[in-house]
């Protein structure tokens, strides 16, 4: 059975017609051993972070840091990777639920939200170096070959952290920037990702 908008043929057997919605494009996978960063360069042994795509998906796998406690953080580059310091605005929320059911909450994280900052953003947070303790989540990044607009980005993280929380972290906001956005670098606040995987999508 076919879907059918306005005489135009959306669904016929199951398959979308030819010219409707887009396609995800895996580019790259970096894998972490000890790192200190992980980083996606344009151009860079075959990273695409251009205007091949007006979106980009960072998915994180099983990011585990090297010592307890660590934080897991994003920055920008306009110059291919010279410096990671493009100026941020952002937005942090997290809800947290503990194993043995005493402590829950969702709020607003003051500490952890940029304005008009060149630091690093935290993306997750008091992250556990147990064996069984990880982040995992995703990052979008929008048009970031842009010469007219700033840089709007999205992003989702859970953790397995220290205290033995699950802690839901999202971010939002934008690198105050015109200028194209051609590498993104992540990597703990101190110490090593001793191992994940960081896969790169494009979308169009």
């Amino acid at each position: 059975m076919a879907l059918i908008s306005n005489g135009t043929t959306i669904f016929d057997a199951g398959s979308m017609a030819s010219g409707l919605g887009g396609s995800m494009v895996f580019i790259k996978k970096l894998t972490a051993s000890g790192s200190a960063t992980l980083s996606f360069v344009d151009g860079s042994d075959g990273v695409v972070l251009d205007d091949t795509y007006k979106e980009y998906l960072f998915i994180f796998k099983d990011i585990h840091p090297s010592a307890d406690n660590e934080n897991f953080a994003m920055n920008f580059s306009v110059d291919t990777g010279s410096n990671y310091n493009v100026t941020k605005t952002t937005t942090y929320f997290q809800a947290y639920h503990n194993e043995n059911d005493s402590v829950t909450a969702l709020g607003y994280s003051s500490n952890k939200d940029l304005a008009q900052s060149t630091d690093f953003q935290y993306l997750s947070n008091s992250i556990g170096s147990d064996n069984d303790q990880q982040t995992a989540g995703i990052v979008h990044l929008f048009n970031p070959s842009s010469t007219t607009f700033v840089k709007h980005f999205i992003s989702r993280f859970n953790i397995a952290n220290s205290s033995e929380y699950t802690v839901d972290n999202y971010v939002a906001g934008y690198g105050n920037t015109t200028s194209a956005v051609d590498a993104i670098q992540f990597k703990m606040t101190s110490g090593n990702i001793d191992a994940g995987t960081i896969c790169l999508y494009g979308i169009s």
